[in-house]
């Protein structure tokens, strides 16, 4: 492409500020362009210097018709990014469509409004929390243009009238916070003056690294809409200590740079509104609604200083009637693309659109370019899963908060799927319940289970008949350990003879008590796993008992032979370590054969 001669009359106003935020630059040019001819004109190209393209957000253009009158109707312009084969410098184009063909000796009026991000350094790039916020910006005196200007003048609008330096050319003038140059006049094509700005500016630079707004469609009613932000304060750092009572306090001298609270301007008829982070709900928000909006307030968990971040989200529901149109089965949404808070920069925004599941024909258009996919969502009644269009757009600003669509078919009948499938799904409960209240689940007195399940109840009876015996055996045992301990104190070896003998008649009725129990475990073949732990047992119980009795004979015929305790003692101490260890193995059986 190769450019045109044309003779520009151009005034232009730089805005390094808006009232809200303080990271977007938002320049407007307004140019009176005239055909000198001999060629008909129907595009006009913008330029952008390098170091202005890279932060380029956003860029529109009007015309104004004149025909000698000072203002036509206004008309909004395609543009579209070109490439020029001789182009002088590093720089970016554009190309502006004009409504219609400008003949040789015609003019018109043409606005163009450009938003910059990032286009501010902070310089200091690191402050404590008493210090203020410089920034630094860097421009051209001169609108970069590829075609010769006549006439052009240069106006910057600062947020605060106090100003640290500033390039001085000729014919500049200061008014507060405006600094005007100009006008200048006949200038060559692609004229470049550099000039830079160091000003204080402690409005916030709230800039989200990334927010996903997830919009989720319900033709039961709602629209439910999801916003989870990745927040960072992008002006100069802090360093040093926070005092939070200090900034508490003097707020405009201890941390005038931070921001502490932000608001989402939400739709009329907002509902269910909450705002809660990784921890939980986050009390600290405020919302007001009247007929024409709802404003929900929301204040972080701290102080927002430079460099700080944060991590949030924020959801509600709005009637479905406000945002989808129909026609038979054809839908489509209509929603604001950016966020709800006008005070952030956006450096990735992206919009998931989650349709109904059997939506078809899907499509979206937005009035800037976008990049855009289709992903699938698995939620709760979903079979193949619910269409997700994905839209994404990078370096986002509030003039992004235009209206979107998304396009899709969508048939009435598969709004029945899921009540279908919960009212199935009760049917399939309440039927097999019935058919269980019906069934016949005992088990048959003459089934293999049932005999086994039988047999091993009566080997349990055995087993704790066995155990009765030898409980009873030890009991003996410890009442012949008892009429010893009363030999030793009374010397009475007519009463210790008399515990012996009664004690042998009750152990030779318990021993004729166990036979039989022996007998019939050995009968069943449930008992096979545990029967020998049986017979181990009843075992060493017998070996305990005639350890006790050579203990108790050898006692007592000490004291008849009128020994001493000592002598009487040393001849049962081997027999008493026996006892000991013997009756720790009866008690460990025992408790083994519990647990069986």
């Amino acid at each position: 492409m190769a450019i045109s001669r044309y003779v520009l009359l151009v005034f232009t106003i730089a805005m390094l500020a808006s009232t809200a935020i303080s990271d977007p630059i938002l320049t407007k040019v307004n140019r009176h362009v005239e055909n000198p001819g001999p060629l008909i004109m129907s595009e006009v190209l913008l330029a952008f210097p390098e170091l202005q393209s890279k932060n380029l957000a956003y860029l529109t253009a009007s015309s104004h018709e004149t025909k000698g009158k000072p203002k036509g109707s206004v008309v909004s312009l395609p543009i579209k990014a070109v490439n020029l084969d001789d182009r002088p410098s590093a720089a970016t184009f554009y190309s502006v469509l004009l409504p219609k063909e400008v003949a040789a000796g015609e003019s018109f009026t043409l606005d163009v409004l450009a938003v910059f991000t990032h286009a501010l350094r902070p310089v200091p790039e690191q402050i404590t929390q008493a210090d203020i916020q410089l920034v630094l910006y860097r421009d051209s005196v001169y609108y970069l243009s590829p075609y010769e200007v006549k006439v052009q003048s240069l106006s910057v609008k600062l947020p605060d009238s106090k100003i640290e330096s500033y390039t001085k050319l000729e014919s500049t003038k200061v008014h507060g916070s405006e600094i005007k140059y100009g006008p200048y006049e006949n200038l060559p094509p692609f004229s470049l003056s550099p000039i830079t700005f160091h000003f204080e500016s402690n409005l916030p630079f709230a800039v989200a690294q990334e927010l996903v707004r997830e919009i989720e469609i319900s033709h039961w009613g709602n629209v439910q809409v999801t916003e989870h932000y990745k927040l960072i304060h992008g002006g100069a750092k802090s360093k040093g200590e926070f005092s939070r009572r200090d900034f508490q306090a003097r707020p405009n001298d201890r941390g005038a740079s931070a921001f502490s609270f932000l608001v989402a301007h939400l739709p009329a008829r907002a509902r269910s509104v909450y705002y809660r982070d990784l921890i939980g709900n986050i009390s600290t928000s405020h919302l007001r609604v009247d007929s024409r909006k709802s404003e929900l307030v929301i204040e972080p968990r701290y102080p927002m200083l430079g460099g700080w971040k944060t991590a949030f989200t924020i959801g509600y529901g709005l009637p479905l009637q406000d945002f989808l149109y129909e026609s038979e089965e054809n839908r489509f949404l209509n929603m604001t693309f950016g966020s709800p808070m006008i005070e952030l920069v956006i450096d990735t925004l992206i919009v998931k659109v989650v349709l109904p599941e059997g939506s078809s024909g899907i499509s979206a258009a937005a009035p800037f370019p976008i990049k855009q996919w289709q992903e699938t969502k698995i939620s709760h009644l979903d079979i193949g899963g619910r269409p997700v269009v994905v839209l994404e757009k990078t370096n986002v600003v509030p003039e992004h908060n235009q209206y979107f669509q998304v396009y899709y078919k969508f048939s009435g009948l598969s709004m029945l799927r899921e009540p279908l499938m919960l009212i199935s799904g009760f049917l399939f409960v309440f039927a097999a319940c019935i058919g269980y209240m019906h069934a016949d689940t005992s088990i048959s007195k003459s089934s293999a289970s049932y005999l086994a399940k039988q047999q091993w109840e009566e080997v349990q009876v055995l087993i704790q008949k066995v155990q009765n015996v030898i409980n009873r055996c030890l009991a003996m045992h410890d009442n012949l350990e008892a009429s010893l301990r009363d030999l030793s104190r009374t010397g009475d070896v007519q009463a210790c003879k008399a515990a012996r003998k009664s004690a042998d008649g009750l152990l030779k009725e318990l021993s004729k008590e166990m036979k039989p129990l022996l007998t019939s475990l050995q009968a069943y073949s449930s008992a096979a796993q545990i029967l020998p732990k049986v017979e181990e047992l009843v075992a060493k119980e017998r070996e305990l008992q005639e350890k006790v009795m050579l203990k108790h004979s050898t006692a007592v015929e000490g004291y008849e032979r009128k020994s001493g305790a000592r002598d009487i003692d040393h001849r049962v101490a081997l027999l008493q370590q026996k006892i000991t260890a013997l009756k720790q193995e009866v008690d460990d059986l025992l408790q083994f054969i519990d647990d069986i």
